[in-house]
């Protein structure tokens, strides 16, 4: 597996390549993983300075991945090495399969004076030419069909349902109610949709971040609480009374569904993602404003939310990794199967 996103990131690409080696272990599949670690010389990527990007050569790249005589390549990241390794495959008839994490053009036109169409011509172009690429949600394969991917294929994700439980709540000894986010603080997770709503209660914000610092100097009614050993973090989720997730460019959201398993209603917009994990009125509440799904998420039936968690497994999302591998290794062209995505 090739990935410009590895540690010591702390993000929901870095943790579902970690549990699905866990679980591809368990069915005697070695995961090995070429990411920025590998090689001496890294620099920081502009406007994002704490992920760094490996300095190497396609040659470098290339070598690396022949002497790991793997039975297959998967592209994880549409970063240099991706595009390295995606030209190594080419050029030696190799299949891969790809995969797609990060709205990366809406990503980027947060940051830069980029047009959204101009990156997506320039992702279309990595993913199409794989034997498939593996996405998490329905309405992500949408989306991404509409605008020309091809060989799209499911890959849903997993959650931690033991460490992640409602047993956990307890009483912060906050005023109530507590509305909480947890994630990156940085520019694309919308975090002041949240920060600004006018609220009851608490409003608590986990997690770390270039945005952290300027964050909490704006609001200093919010109490943020950086990065926080995932036990404490399971605690949170566990008595918080809504989950908030204010992103409109993730492509699932991890965040959501350990909200879930830990009994919390999530609060979010009606977006990929969201749409496709919280049902609206049930477990959670999705609007276009997002104050009045977090007052309806207080209403949410916080043992459906704890069902809804369990549609999902580590299990599963190895499943079907391997079934886009076996499809790749036998010249079977990948394609989107509707009735694979968990349906809301």
């Amino acid at each position: 597996m090739v990935t410009d996103a590895w540690k010591p990131q702390v993000n929901g690409v870095v943790h579902t390549l970690e549990r699905l080696a866990e679980a591809l272990a368990d069915r005697g599949v070695e995961a090995r993983f070429l990411t920025p670690l590998d090689f001496r010389k890294t620099f920081p990527l502009p406007t994002y300075p704490d992920i760094r990007i490996a300095l190497t050569t396609p040659g470098h790249v290339a070598r690396l991945i022949d002497e790991a005589e793997a039975d297959h390549i998967h592209l994880v990241t549409e970063g240099p090495l991706g595009w390295m390794a995606r030209r190594h495959c080419r050029k030696s008839r190799r299949p891969f399969t790809t995969s797609y994490h990060t709205k990366f053009p809406e990503y980027l036109s947060a940051r830069l004076p980029v047009p959204e169409s101009v990156a997506y011509g320039w992702l279309r172009s990595f993913h199409n030419s794989g034997s498939g690429t593996l996405v998490a949600t329905q309405s992500l394969a949408d989306d991404l069909a509409s605008r020309g991917f091809t060989k799209l294929r499911p890959w849903t994700r997993g959650v931690d349902t033991e460490l992640f439980r409602p047993q956990r709540r307890r009483d912060l000894g906050l005023p109530g109610p507590v509305f909480l986010s947890a994630g990156r603080v940085a520019v694309e997770k919308n975090l002041p949709a949240f920060l600004d709503l006018d609220l009851p209660g608490t409003k608590i914000v986990i997690g770390d971040g270039p945005e952290l610092a300027r964050l909490k100097a704006k609001y200093p009614g919010v109490r943020f609480l950086g990065h926080l050993p995932i036990g404490q973090l399971a605690d949170y989720y566990a008595s918080s009374d809504v989950f908030v997730f204010p992103s409109v460019t993730d492509t699932f959201g991890n965040v959501i569904v350990e909200a879930l398993a830990s009994g919390t209603p999530v609060a979010a917009f009606p977006v990929t993602g969201p749409v496709d994990i919280v049902r609206n009125g049930v477990d959670g509440a999705l609007s276009t404003d997002l104050r009045e799904a977090a007052l309806a998420a207080l209403k949410a039936d916080r043992s459906a939310a704890r069902q809804r968690s369990l549609a999902y497994s580590w299990s599963a999302c190895a499943e079907m990794f391997l079934d886009a591998v076996d499809d790749a290794l036998a010249g079977r062209s990948g394609k989107v199967f509707r009735a694979a995505f968990v349906q809301a």
